[in-house]
């Protein structure tokens, strides 16, 4: 999966025309259509953010912060989370590989971990969203969208350790609008979308919208898309197009009601469903001996890999989301504001799919894996995978010997929030408290796959899908916040600016495994149980942690931790000219520990630290992590809004970096959180944009860091490497043209090139690893390498209607979208990027 030449080709053509975005500029390039509206965050020229809680111009803001109005979304076609990073330079994203609520935002080299809490705070109008799933879920009608780097947790609250999302949703005019969008593109690619708002009485508006989208996404199961090749798969309802495939739907409405003069209540609920294909993973080797005795594809380059899907198991995500919130803003006085607001939120998620440990065998006497194997005996999988002779099965096979996997996660909040606000002759404050209840179920179930489906349950014993292995926790959180800032303007041009927040996160877990439940075939313990192998499936347990070989009490006891910690901010800013801001920043972001699922630690110990001497540092209880991030920079315009330019420079050392790790072995599979005990990085981060003539803009953003981890007892042997998940560098080009052809009509041009650096996904880097097969793996070959994408869009608009035709990496890079190694499996699964999207989008307003 290298770059083509064709492709560094547009890429310097590109750059040769200097492109940027306007997004990051102080200042419009460009009056708009959507700069009309009322929700627009745009005063004169000069854009005004929230950054800082407050409403300010986006120039005097002491912090690096992109921000993205909604022309620039329109424009590009940015509706999801997974969009609008891709304009944002520092920011990478991994997105829909397991499941559509598995979303990691990487900010400067700082990863929201998967199972753990995210390190991306999520704000929408004001109400800080407390499940990571709402991360890369439609938000309605989006007015401006801020990217805020570096820790926000002393402003916007909690798990804004890399930063914090700050989006702005429309709000109702005094006049009736209606509005909507539709596209059609390939692979059966459409969706729809539509909003009415309006008044509904004295000081009383309303905003209603929705949107539908489906597809039967990139990537099919190849031996069922040929309707006549069915003698290969006999008996298989799998879908061929059921890979990456989506449908899904949302609605949102809003009230806003003006209680007199000095008084707002924000009625908020919003109601959507979602269902896709999940695990849109493959495995590869990295053993270099087998590679050297067997065939050379048991050691590939992970970007060379040709994909090939073909499970028995038609994958399927679910999931389903509620959000309300009520939020009070009213004036005590003509400087002093009180805002507060009351949240619920429920958001039901789980998939299936096949599993991945048809490998280890522990299916082989199972009648149903007996008659898959003899009638598929031969039947084509990808290499170094192979059915019959004994060949090394592969995962998410087309045989049922590697079971099913179900997955879910359920969480259920309430959060309130309490904020005073207020000025005194140079100064601005705040004070304020925080309050959230989090009930989160999470259950990880390995089931025997007879070939009549997967039942959604986290423990059955229908023989259908018989439970053989089992994770499953209830965990419960209370959070209690404290926090205050002020901000003093010291003279005309030097502004200091201070601020703390103190939490502490109560955590609570339970385990919910049948004490009395044994497998069938699995036969957890018979790996690394050091009293023997058991006799009958009676001592075969359905988690390890249950075997009184590890655990003499024979349960899992209820567990709780507190975690606690001050975040303080510190900003200053100096300028020296209305045009000039050169400014500073320290602080201390937190993201609060947990717990893995209980068992984790015995099976970690049990099958690869007892077994083969992995070295292993795994814990049941994992610890909090704690950033300290220093950024100095300067924002720069020519006060007429044709240029812009800004630079930073970043510094942040990580404490107990929370890092996800996979494991497949004879126990089935395990997910857990692990700490990397310091990492260090650096960077620096620029962007430009400059209007050339009336309506034409070219923009530019980059970043370029510098990572590495200086302490890790998980794993001692990845001291040095890279911080995982962190690109070497980014940079956007791009342009935007708008030019009349009538007193009517524009035609509108956009292009956005991305290139994203090399990419490390795991502390396992370029080292050598032991395996459960006894042998020694070697993941040099699993860096993902550098790749760029092409996006364009270009037709008609006016002040009422739109009709654009747009190609989404119309160079058709393939590329890696995520590589988790599993590097005592001995390999990595891993999961393509998104191909060519091309299509037509028409857009109305009136």
């Amino acid at each position: 999966m290298k770059t083509s030449v064709s492709q560094k080709f547009i890429a310097a053509l590109l750059s040769s025309t200097s492109f940027a975005v306007p997004a990051f500029a102080q200042d419009e390039a460009e009056p708009t259509v959507a700069s009309d509206t009322a929700e627009e965050a745009v005063q004169g020229n000069a854009i005004i953010v929230t950054a800082r809680r407050q409403d300010e111009q986006l120039q005097d803001v002491p912090a690096s912060i992109s921000v993205i109005s909604a022309d620039t979304l329109a424009l590009t076609g940015a509706e999801r989370a997974s969009d609008f990073v891709q304009l944002t330079p520092g920011v990478t994203i991994v997105a829909g590989g397991v499941e559509s609520a598995d979303t990691q935002i990487n900010i400067r080299g700082l990863n929201g971990s998967r199972d753990a809490e995210s390190n991306v705070a999520l704000v929408v109008d004001g109400i800080l969203k407390s499940n990571t799933s709402s991360l890369n879920q439609d938000q309605g009608a989006v007015s401006q969208i801020e990217v805020l780097k570096g820790p926000q947790g002393a402003i916007y609250g909690r798990n804004a350790t890399a930063g914090a999302i700050v989006i702005t949703t429309k709000r109702p005019d005094d006049f009736l609008e209606v509005s909507g969008k539709v596209s059609a593109a390939n692979n059966d690619t459409y969706s729809a979308a539509g909003g009415i708002s309006g008044p509904i009485g004295d000081g009383i508006g309303f905003v209603i919208n929705g949107d539908y989208g489906r597809s039967d996404g990139f990537y099919r199961n190849p031996f069922l898309a040929d309707p006549l090749n069915t003698s290969t798969y006999p008996g298989n309802p799998t879908d061929p197009a059921s890979m990456d495939n989506y449908e899904r739907w949302n609605v949102n409405g809003r009230l806003l009601w003006e209680l007199g003069a000095s008084s707002e209540l924000d009625l908020k609920a919003r109601y959507g469903e979602s269902k896709s294909g999940a695990i849109l993973f493959n495995a590869a080797f990295q053993i270099p001996l087998l590679a050297d005795i067997i065939a050379p594809a048991f050691n590939i380059d992970v970007n060379e890999h040709q994909f090939l899907f073909t499970p028995n198991v038609d994958p399927l995500n679910k999931q389903t989301t509620f959000e309300s919130s009520l939020r009070l803003t009213t004036a005590l006085s003509d400087t002093t504001e009180l805002v507060g607001y009351v949240s619920y939120n429920k958001i039901d998620n789980f998939f299936y799919a096949d599993g991945t440990s048809g490998t280890f065998g522990f299916f082989a006497e199972e009648p149903n894996c007996v008659a898959s194997l003899a009638a598929l005996d031969g039947y084509p999988v990808q290499t170094p995978f192979g059915i019959g002779g004994g060949a090394f099965l592969p995962p998410y096979s087309p045989v049922t010997c590697d079971g099913t996997q179900f997955q879910q996660r359920n969480q259920e909040d309430y959060s309130a929030e309490v904020r005073l606000i207020g000025e005194f002759g140079r100064m601005n404050w705040q004070v304020g408290a925080y309050y959230l209840n989090i009930k989160r179920d999470v259950c990880l179930n390995l089931g025997i796959d007879t070939g009549e489906g997967v039942i959604p349950e986290c423990f059955t014993t229908d023989p259908r899908n018989r439970t053989e292995s089992l994770a499953d926790d209830t965990f419960k959180t209370d959070v209690y916040a404290a926090f205050a800032s002020v901000d003093y303007e010291l003279t005309d041009t030097l502004d200091l600016g201070l601020a703390l927040r103190y939490d502490i996160e109560d955590r609570k877990v339970s385990n919910n495994v049948p004490l009395d439940a044994r497998t069938l075939y699995v036969g957890n313990v018979l790996t690394g149980n050091p009293n023997g192998t058991p006799t009958t499936p009676a001592d075969y347990f359905l988690n390890p942690g249950l075997d009184p070989v590890y655990n003499p009490s024979g349960v899992f006891e209820d567990r709780s931790e507190t975690f606690k910690q001050l975040q303080p901010k510190v900003t200053l800013s100096y300028k020296p000219s209305a045009n000039l801001n050169l400014f500073a920043n320290w602080g201390i972001g937190f993201k609060s520990g947990g717990f893995n699922s209980s068992g984790s630690k015995a099976i970690v110990d049990g099958f690869f630290n007892d077994v083969f001497g992995a070295g292993l540092s795994i814990f049941d209880t994992y610890d909090k992590e704690k950033s300290s991030s220093y950024e100095v920079g300067l924002k720069w315009n020519d006060g007429t809004g044709a240029a812009s330019f800004e630079l930073a420079g970043y510094y942040t050392e990580v404490t107990d970096m929370q890092f996800f790790e996979f494991f497949v072995g004879p126990f089935g599979l395990l997910r857990v959180v692990s700490n990397i005990d310091e990492v260090e990085l650096k960077g620096v981060e620029a962007a430009a944009n400059v209007r050339l003539v009336e309506g034409w803009s070219v923009f530019a953003t980059g970043n370029v860091i510098d990572s590495e981890i200086k302490e890790n007892d998980a794993r001692p042997y990845t001291v040095g490497n890279k911080s995982p998940y962190t690109a070497d560098y980014t940079l956007n080009l791009g342009t935007q043209i708008e030019a009349p052809i009538s007193e009517t009509f524009d035609v509108v041009v956009r292009g956005d090139f991305r290139l994203t650096g090399p990419t490390w996904f795991h502390t396992v880097q370029e080292n050598e690893v032991p395996n459960i097969f006894g042998l020694q793996g070697n993941f040099t070959n699993s860096q993902r390498d550098a790749y760029s994408t092409l996006d364009i869009r270009f037709g008609l608009r006016s002040d009422r209607w739109s009709i654009m035709a747009f190609g989404n990496n119309i160079t058709g890079t393939d590329y890696l979208a995520e590589v988790i190694p599993a590097p005592e499996f001995g390999g990595d699964f891993i999961s393509p990027g998104p191909q060519e999207l091309y299509g037509v989008e028409v857009t109305f307003n009136f």
